[in-house]
């Protein structure tokens, strides 16, 4: 069974290894140094974080609502959040277009207030949160989940308001979660590619993020499309790394801050 488990490892981490193999730190240092590579990753890192604030935002009280409620009905919802995840992105940025393209679902009513939505840097930001999201709010749900309802009575008690009780007892109980579920959010909004190819188009300094600089640097340098891949990987091992970090940080000052109040 180890050696099975060994060879599962091994072939996840050669891609990983061939990627950081492939080019010498002078050769990274000058590919990165393409025209194409910083507007992407400065329209990447503008969308995502638009993408982040958003799904935070709006997926907390809906991951709360989800959390909490005991409705029959309220059980399709979950479901219906979570398709994201397992419908290809390709299909998503189809079904965007369907939904706000020029001839759309909606498209005839949101032309009455400004142009059109594809192919824009707003197309961008759509397609990371539709794709992005479902990772926060199932991450978030399980979190608060976990909250004790005791707990919630007890500081209602106290005179604490609904907005209140869990501003200062759900959301820190549930801190770890909502952490892990941001941090997955932003690394697969970031990684987007399908999507936003589709809905928003690969046009350079306006919707072209950096999954989609390396697909337009592969027909020219494949150095500069190795490179763009580098910057992505160790951005999402930082953003995994940094999750971890800070979930273990916060779980041992939570088991910390107990021992001191029992003593």
């Amino acid at each position: 069974m180890v050696a099975l488990g060994s060879g599962l490892f091994i072939f996840l981490l050669l891609p990983i290894a061939a990627l950081f193999l492939a080019s010498s730190p002078s050769e990274l240092w000058v590919a990165l140094q393409h025209p194409l590579v910083l507007p992407a990753l400065a329209l990447s890192a503008r969308t995502t974080c638009f993408s982040l604030a958003i799904i935070v935002v709006t997926g907390t009280p809906l991951a709360w609502f989800l959390a909490r409620t005991h409705a029959r009905w309220a059980r399709i919802i979950e479901p219906v959040v979570e398709l994201p995840i397992v419908i290809p992105p390709a299909v998503m940025g189809i079904a965007l277009l369907l939904a706000f393209g020029r001839h759309g679902l909606l498209g005839p009513f949101l032309s009455n207030f400004g142009p059109s939505i594809p192919f824009t840097s707003v197309a961008v930001i759509m397609a990371q949160v539709l794709v992005a999201a479902p990772f926060y709010v199932q991450s978030a749900t399980t979190g608060f989940r976990s909250v004790d309802e005791d707990l919630l009575l007890v500081a209602r008690t106290l005179g604490a308001s609904p907005v209140g009780a869990f501003l200062r007892v759900a959301v820190p109980v549930a801190l770890p979660s909502l952490v892990g579920g941001a941090a997955l959010s932003w690394a697969r909004a970031i990684g987007e590619f399908g999507a936003t190819l589709l809905f928003a188009g690969n046009f350079p300094g306006r919707t072209q993020t950096m999954p989609l600089s390396i697909y337009s640097a592969l027909h020219s340098d494949i150095r500069v499309a190795t490179a763009i891949a580098i910057v992505l990987a160790i951005i999402a091992f930082a953003t995994l790394l940094a999750a971890r970090v800070g979930r273990n940080w916060f779980l041992y000052g939570t088991r910390t801050s107990g021992r001191g109040t029992r003593t």
